[in-house]
C-alpha cells in the first residue's frame, strides 16, 4: 500500500489528543474531594507561600487561567504540531556508489594548483570529489578513507551533504603514512556485499602504490569482480615537479610511485576504467566523464519535508507554569518580608 502525503501547511499528526482538553474540568467536576478527617499530612514549611488566609491559590482566576493555558500547551505539544511543506521529488537509481579516497602521507605533496595557488593533493581532491559527490541526488553514496589501513567513514547514504562535509573533514595521516589499496577495496566489498542495489560502483582514487593492509590489491580486485562491483581507479598527482635543495632548483617527478598498472588491471578487471588526473583541471574533467559513465537516473519519489513543532507549545507551557508559580508565590514572599 503506497503511503499517504500529509496535505502542505500546519497538521496535527495526533490530534485525538486533543481528546485530553477536558479532562482536568471533568476531574473536578465528578471526583469528589477526599475526607479529611483522620487523615495524616505531610507539612510543608513554604506551604504559606502557596496559599493565602481566605483561599486556595487555584481559586484564584488568575492562576486558574494559567493553569488552564499550560495543560493546554502539554496537550497541544502531545499532539506533535507538525509543519508540511511543499512536495519534493528526489531522484533514485537504485546505485550505491562507494568513494575510496588516500589520504595517505604523500598526499601531502603540493603540486597541484587550486585558485592560483600550490595546494596539496588531497585540497584538490577535496574540492572536485566533493562537487561530485553532491551532485550524485538519487545515489547511496558513501565514504571510505584510507592510509596504513582502511575504515569507512560515511555509510552509503542518500544524504550527499552530509558525506562531503565528513570528506572535506578529513585530515592526511588520519588513518596512517602508508598505502592500503587492497584494504580499502575488500572493505568496499564487503559493505556492499549485502546490499540490493541494482549497480554497485567503486571510484578509487590513490597516489601511490599499494605498500600497507593485509590484502593483496590484485587478489582484492578478483573479490569485487565476483561481487559484480565495478570499479573505476584514478591517479593523482603531477608529473613534473619544481624543488629546492642545496644544489639548487631542480625538475622532479612527484608522482614516480603511481602504480598505474595496478590501478589499470583493477579498473579492467571489473569492468570499469582508469584515468590519470594531473592537475585540477584533469580531475574535474574525470568526475564530469565518470557523470557520464555513471549518470543519475530519471526515476523520482515524492516527498514531503516535515518538521516537528512541538517544543514551541512545550516551551510556552514551561514559560506559563514558571509564571504561575513566581505569582503563587509572591504574597507569601511578602508576608515573609514583612515578617522578618
Amino acid at each position: 500500500m503506497a503511503e499517504t502525503i500529509p496535505t502542505e501547511g500546519l497538521t496535527l499528526a495526533w490530534i485525538w489528543m486533543l481528546l485530553l482538553l477536558p479532562l482536568p474540568w471533568l476531574y473536578r467536576r465528578w471526583i469528589s474531594s477526599a475526607p479529611r478527617a483522620g487523615m495524616q499530612a505531610l507539612k510543608v514549611p513554604w506551604f504559606a507561600m502557596m496559599s493565602d488566609s481566605q483561599a486556595g491559590w487555584m481559586r484564584k482566576p488568575v492562576l486558574a487561567v494559567l493553569a488552564s493555558l499550560v495543560w493546554a500547551c502539554l496537550v497541544l505539544a502531545s499532539s506533535r504540531p507538525q509543519w508540511v511543506g511543499e512536495i519534493e521529488t528526489l531522484p533514485v537509481t537504485g546505485r550505491d556508489l562507494l568513494l575510496a579516497v588516500d589520504i595517505s602521507g604523500s598526499m601531502d605533496t603540493q603540486d597541484m594548483i587550486l585558485s592560483g595557488k600550490a595546494v596539496n593533493r588531497l585540497a584538490v581532491v577535496k574540492k572536485v570529489a566533493g562537487e561530485f559527490i553532491q551532485r550524485r541526488k538519487g545515489d547511496r553514496v558513501g565514504l571510505v578513507l584510507f592510509g596504513s589501513r582502511a575504515y569507512l567513514q560515511t555509510p552509503l547514504t542518500f544524504d550527499t551533504e552530509t558525506t562531503a562535509i565528513l570528506l572535506d573533514e578529513s585530515e592526511i595521516g588520519l588513518a596512517g603514512r602508508e598505502t592500503a589499496i587492497g584494504d580499502a577495496i575488500g572493505l568496499a566489498v564487503k559493505r556492499l556485499r549485502e546490499d540490493a542495489a541494482s549497480e554497485r560502483v567503486l571510484i578509487l582514487l590513490t597516489d601511490g602504490a599499494n605498500t600497507s593492509g593485509e590484502v593483496q590489491p590484485l587478489q582484492a580486485t578478483e573479490f569485487a569482480a565476483r561481487e559484480g562491483l565495478k570499479i573505476y581507479t584514478v591517479g593523482v598527482g603531477a608529473d613534473e615537479m619544481m624543488v629546492q635543495d642545496f644544489f639548487g632548483s631542480r625538475l622532479v617527478n612527484p608522482s614516480a610511485d603511481l602504480d598505474e598498472d595496478t590501478l589499470r588491471a583493477i579498473a579492467e578487471r571489473t569492468g570499469g576504467a582508469y584515468f590519470r588526473a594531473r592537475d585540477a583541471q584533469a580531475l574535474a574533467q574525470i568526475y564530469e566523464q565518470l557523470d557520464e559513465l555513471e549518470p543519475v537516473e530519471s526515476d523520482e519519489e515524492a516527498i514531503r519535508p516535515v518538521d516537528e513543532l512541538f517544543y514551541w507549545p512545550l516551551g510556552a507551557g514551561f514559560l506559563l507554569a514558571l509564571l504561575a508559580a513566581l505569582y503563587a508565590m509572591s504574597p507569601g514572599i511578602r508576608r515573609m518580608a514583612i515578617a522578618s
